[in-house]
C-alpha cells in the first residue's frame, strides 16, 4: 500500500495524564487519546477471555493482568482504587517499576509498528523546572528508544513549543504556547519559529488532583473526574469538592504567572518585538469555563515584562501537544 507524505507522519505527545496522536487526513486532523495509566488485576483464565473479547487493551504479567489506558479508570472507579501511573512531573516514574513496560504497551496499541521504514514520528518532552537542571536525558532517550524499535523515524520537540506550532501559524510562530497539562505546565516563547525561552512549572494538574484529594478524603482518581467532568470557576461552588479544586486551581496559576514572571525578566536574550504578541493556553488543565479570564486577571495584574496582545484557549485543547508535534514531523519530510 501507497500512503501519501501527510498521512504517513505522526505526532505524539507523551503527557503525564494522557499520550494522544495525531495523523492528518485531508485537510483535517485524526486524533487518538489514552489515559497514561494502569491498573493489576488477579490473572484470571475467565478474565482474561472476557477483556479479550472486549478489546480491552491489557497484558499478562505472571499471576497479574495488567489493564492498561482509558480502561484502567473504569476497573480503578469500580475497585475503588487509584490507578498507577507510567510518569509522574512530566517524566517517566523512576519508583514504578512498570513505567517502560506500560508506556510501550499503550504508545503501541495506538499508532502500531512504522508502516514503512523510516516513517517520521516528532513525539513531545517537557522542559526543565524554572530555576532548575532536571536531566530529562533519560526519559526523553527511552521514548525515542521505544518509537524506534517500532520502526519510526523520530525527533523530539518542546511541548511548549509545539502548542506555537499548532496554535500560531498567523503571527509566523512569534508568541508565547502554554501547555497545562497533568505533571507540569510547560511554556515556551518563540520568535519566527525559534526557541527563545522554555521551561516548566510543577503545579498542574495532578498537583491539584492529589491537594484536593488530602482535604476531600476521597481518591486522587476520583477527584479528577469530578474536575474535568464539571469544574468550573464561579462566585459560588455547589459542593466542598468543588470549592476545594478552586483553591488548588487558584494556587496553579499563581505559582504559573510567578513561573512567567521570573523566567521572562530574567531572561536576557529577550528578543526586541515590535508589537505584542499572542498568548495561547492549551492542556487539559486549562478546559474549564472561566480558567483563560482567571488567568488573564492574574498575569495582566503582575509585573508581566513582555506586551501580550491576546490570550486564547487552544480550539481544541487537550489536542494541541499532538497536532503540534505532527506539524513539525511533517515539516521535515
Amino acid at each position: 500500500m501507497i500512503y501519501s507524505d501527510q498521512q504517513s507522519a505522526v505526532g505524539l505527545d507523551i503527557g503525564t495524564s494522557r499520550i494522544v496522536s495525531a495523523v492528518q487526513n485531508g485537510d483535517m486532523y485524526d486524533y487518538k487519546s489514552e489515559l497514561n495509566s494502569f491498573i493489576t488485576l488477579p490473572m484470571s483464565k475467565m478474565t482474561e477471555q472476557v477483556l479479550r473479547r472486549e478489546n480491552v487493551p491489557h497484558a499478562v504479567v505472571g499471576a497479574t493482568i495488567i489493564v492498561h489506558g482509558n480502561e484502567s479508570e473504569r476497573f480503578a472507579d469500580l475497585l475503588q482504587m487509584d490507578t498507577r501511573r507510567p510518569m509522574t512531573r512530566g517524566t517517566l516514574n523512576a519508583s514504578e517499576p512498570e513505567s517502560v513496560n506500560m508506556i510501550r504497551a499503550i504508545v503501541t496499541s495506538m499508532v502500531g509498528p512504522a508502516k514503512y521504514s523510516g516513517q517520521k514520528l516528532c513525539f513531545s518532552v517537557p522542559a526543565a523546572p524554572i530555576g532548575g537542571s532536571e536531566n530529562l536525558t533519560y526519559h526523553e532517550a527511552t521514548i525515542k528508544q521505544i518509537l524506534t524499535e517500532l520502526g519510526y523515524d523520530t525527533r523530539s520537540l518542546n511541548e511548549g513549543m509545539a502548542v506555537i506550532y499548532a496554535e500560531l501559524e498567523s503571527s509566523n510562530y512569534t508568541g508565547i504556547g502554554i501547555s497545562c497539562g497533568g505533571g507540569l505546565c510547560n511554556v515556551a516563547l518563540s520568535y519566527l519559529a525559534v526557541p527563545v525561552v522554555n521551561f516548566s512549572v510543577a503545579k498542574a494538574g495532578d498537583y491539584i488532583d492529589a491537594s484536593a484529594a488530602g482535604v476531600t478524603g476521597d481518591l486522587s482518581n476520583h477527584v479528577r473526574l469530578i474536575k474535568e467532568d464539571s469544574f468550573q470557576f464561579g462566585p459560588a461552588y455547589k459542593d466542598k469538592t468543588q470549592q476545594v479544586l478552586s483553591v488548588y486551581y487558584e494556587d496553579m496559576i499563581q505559582s504559573l504567572v510567578a513561573g512567567l514572571n521570573e523566567a521572562f525578566q530574567n531572561t536576557r536574550s529577550l528578543p526586541r518585538l515590535a508589537r505584542p504578541i499572542p498568548l495561547v493556553l492549551s492542556g487539559g488543565s486549562a478546559m474549564p469555563a472561566g480558567f483563560r479570564d482567571r488567568f488573564e486577571t492574574t498575569l495582566r495584574a503582575s509585573a508581566f515584562p513582555i506586551a501580550i496582545s491576546e490570550i486564547r484557549v487552544a480550539s481544541q485543547p487537550m489536542f494541541s501537544t499532538a497536532k503540534g508535534a505532527l506539524v513539525s514531523a511533517l515539516s521535515d519530510m
